[in-house]
């Protein structure tokens, strides 16, 4: 990464860096979801039809999501080791920072020029050019932007990879704003199935799942004080809860618990594996609001980021720990 804070660029610089570029890897975040993976296979997919040559990878544990196995262009991905060294573009999307890619941020510092693409209002400015457009309900709204630009045909193999991500970002497109519909429109006149693609995306988890969301909801409570009297609906999910589950199946809890009418503020913690290095208990703290509190501004101020109404953090120590700083973060 050539310079301290990103070049912001427009979709068509982005569009020229991607249309000359000799190679591209293409970079998702750690636990990617349906935005990450669909931005960068999307990318991917264009890059291979145009001839470059291009792999696409994110970092350990190198296992796809169950529900992300639905997209095409797989046939790109390769784990952390085999990325090449010397790829005259990499690509960074839907991350917030360089930390977010793990071991392999230093391929950003490796490429010729690092390339970030993202929608996080929390966004840190690293690369060393950035399209970054926090209004943007998905980063692959902003890919689909660099890819008309480029000219670059949008098939059904590409416009499903970018519909993950839009209708994965906006709660099934519960919460889209009119260009997102415009654009879900466009995306599905190429002519994929885009229900049955929802249904495996956010309406399909396996039966371990049921069992475990039981024992997650049934520990639930709620802080009618919190918030400035708004309230806080919180639960937490421990490491024994979510033996046989994949992580994706425990990061849809959050959007069961945000479900809560008596509460602005939804919160859950995951409780992360404890090792020698690491005695205190760490938990990943997910974030969700209503609206009228910016939990990203929360998040950031406990080390975390996000969006406005979705966001998160790490926090170290007992449970009651996390809850009285993160009630505190909240104005009480």
């Amino acid at each position: 990464m050539g310079s301290e804070v990103a070049r912001q660029v427009g979709a068509d610089d982005a569009a020229r860096l991607l249309r000359g570029a000799a190679s591209v890897t293409v970079l998702s975040h750690i636990n990617p979801d349906a935005d990450t993976i669909g931005s960068a296979l999307a990318l991917a997919l264009a890059l291979e039809r145009a001839g470059t040559p291009v792999r696409v990878s994110f970092p350990a544990p190198h296992q796809l999501p169950r529900s992300l196995r639905l997209l095409p262009g797989r046939h790109l991905l390769c784990p952390p080791e085999e990325v090449p060294a010397d790829s005259e573009v990499a690509v960074a999307v839907d991350c917030s920072s360089s930390d977010r890619l793990g071991e392999l941020a230093g391929v950003l510092d490796a490429a010729g020029t690092a390339l970030v693409v993202d929608h996080h209002s929390t966004n840190t400015g690293f690369g060393d050019a950035a399209v970054v457009d926090p209004h943007a309900q998905s980063t692959t709204v902003i890919v689909e932007r660099i890819l008309r630009a480029w000219g670059a045909p949008v098939d059904a193999d590409i416009a499903k990879c970018l519909y993950a991500g839009l209708v994965t970002d906006t709660g099934g497109l519960r919460r889209a704003d009119t260009t997102s519909l415009r654009m879900t429109a466009d995306l599905l006149e190429t002519g994929f199935d885009g229900p049955e693609l929802l249904r495996g995306l956010m309406d399909s988890h396996p039966f371990a799942w049921l069992p475990m969301l039981g024992t997650v909801l049934g520990r639930a409570r709620l802080d009618p004080e919190a918030v400035g009297g708004r309230g806080m609906v919180h639960t937490a999910i421990h490491v024994e809860d979510a033996r046989g589950v994949e992580w994706e199946e425990v990061e849809s809890v959050i959007d069961i618990v945000r479900t809560s009418e008596e509460a602005e503020v939804a919160v859950v913690l995951k409780e992360r594996a404890s090792s020698a290095a690491a005695p205190r208990t760490r938990w990943s703290v997910s974030l969700r609001s209503r609206g009228s509190v910016d939990v990203a501004a929360v998040a950031r101020s406990l080390g975390g980021g996000g969006h406005r109404a979705a966001a998160g953090y790490s926090a170290a120590g007992t449970h009651d720990d996390v809850l009285v700083e993160l009630r505190a973060a909240l104005g009480g």
